[in-house]
């Protein structure tokens, strides 16, 4: 009997490798052909075009693109053109990237680095490699002591993952508590204190307040204001935050005796969606004609526009709802940052500020692309929007 052997997968750049061996005429061919766009970043659309037009329909096109290297375009998201380079950016699978450059002159293969992979895409716009005003940004102290899921399966289940692992935390000793406890008291909102006040300096004094508040606020009917309470939950050190009415006032105070007694992600996570934390949020959408009316239809204008624009209606009215059940009197503000374009073709693109229909505190503030010439004037299309990025992030 003949045991099984386990073997390792091939990188994308050795696959790559060995199909050019193979089929070396053919991915000549692909790559010269990618190359003569000149200098541009390519689609996975223009990529598996251009494949199906040099295989045909032989039997040998059949195995080129039903092969490694067929699989590795299949999973490419998009390819940077520098001539003789051709850069493949690969997902071969979710939250797995790969990084390959082939010259086509020389039919060399090689694997990039992250930032040699961005270093390739910034000389689409900048071909000098002597800036010394390059702005660089090192996140990496930020990162390095956060939690991170290691399984694809965890795409998607994040703020899952992060309750988890903040509850373990908590219930590891007394002490784990109270960066809990840090945060409920410095808690603030433009100097309005928030949850907790400066009374509680510890764990068994914050069990305690709880305890006594939640025996206070039994003494009132469900739908008691805030207000009628607020001055002396104060005196007990609690400040707003905690909801409009003794009802959900009680329903906080009691999620966070459940967590400080035995942590769980359910309850940690609920109790957390209940703090306030979101009262602006700037929504980017810089490419297309970002409107409210006779835009539909315009180039790079449609559904992303429509859904944004919902969206932001959805969100204010959710922004509003939380922050009244939170017994708060704060006034929440959503921004919509677009592109500028003063050659609106009658549409509102070349205004500064518009409000949101539908809402009392969005807007839609609009900041055009510019060169060292001036301002754009004109609409460009979201795949010629690179070189404008940076000076429209600046202003």
């Amino acid at each position: 009997m003949v045991a099984a052997m386990l073997t390792r997968a091939l990188s994308s750049r050795e696959r790559v490798q060995d199909t050019l061996s193979e089929h070396r005429n053919e991915i000549v061919a692909l790559l010269s052909r990618y190359v003569a766009k000149g200098k541009k970043i390519l689609q996975p659309h223009h990529l598996l075009d251009g494949l199906a037009e040099v295989t045909g329909e032989n039997d040998e096109g059949q195995k080129l693109r039903d092969g490694p290297f067929g699989d590795v375009l299949r999973s490419t998201q998009e390819a940077i053109i520098l001539p003789p380079w051709v850069v493949l950016a690969v997902r071969p699978r979710p939250g797995v990237w790969d990084y390959v450059r082939v010259n086509v002159d020389e039919l060399a293969v090689e694997q990039l680095s992250v930032a040699e992979y961005l270093e390739f895409k910034e000389h689409l716009v900048n071909e000098s490699d002597k800036d010394n005003y390059v702005l660089e940004l090192d996140l990496e102290p930020f990162n390095a002591s956060f939690p991170r899921p290691t399984r694809p399966s965890s795409i998607g289940s994040g703020v899952q993952f992060l309750n988890r692992h903040l509850s373990s935390r908590l219930f590891h000793d007394k002490e784990s508590m109270q960066p809990l406890l840090d945060f409920l008291r410095s808690h603030n909102y433009r100097g309005q204190k928030l949850m907790l006040n400066e009374r509680l300096q510890s764990l068994p004094k914050l069990r305690s307040a709880l305890v006594k508040a939640e025996e206070h606020l039994h003494k009132f009917p469900k739908d008691t204001p805030y207000a009628e309470f607020e001055h002396k939950l104060q005196e007990m050190g609690l400040e707003k935050g905690w909801g409009d009415n003794a009802e959900h006032v009680l329903s906080t105070i009691h999620l966070l005796l459940e967590i400080l007694q035995a942590p769980d992600p359910s309850n940690l996570e609920t109790f957390l969606g209940r703090v306030p934390m979101v009262f602006n949020v700037v929504i980017l959408s810089p490419h297309g004609y970002f409107g409210q009316a006779k835009v539909l239809g315009m180039p790079d204008t449609g559904g992303q526009v429509v859904y944004i624009l919902d969206q932001v209606r959805a969100l204010e009215n959710e922004m509003l709802l939380r922050i009244k059940q939170q017994g708060l009197d704060i006034t929440p503000q959503i921004i919509v940052v677009t592109r500028l374009i003063p050659e609106a073709h009658g549409t509102t693109c070349n205004q500064r500020i518009e409000k949101v229909s539908g809402t009392q505190h969005s807007l839609i503030l609009r900041v055009p692309f510019r060169t060292e010439k001036g301002v754009l004037r004109n609409w460009v299309s979201r795949f010629d929007v690179w070189p404008y990025l940076e000076r429209f992030s600046e202003d």
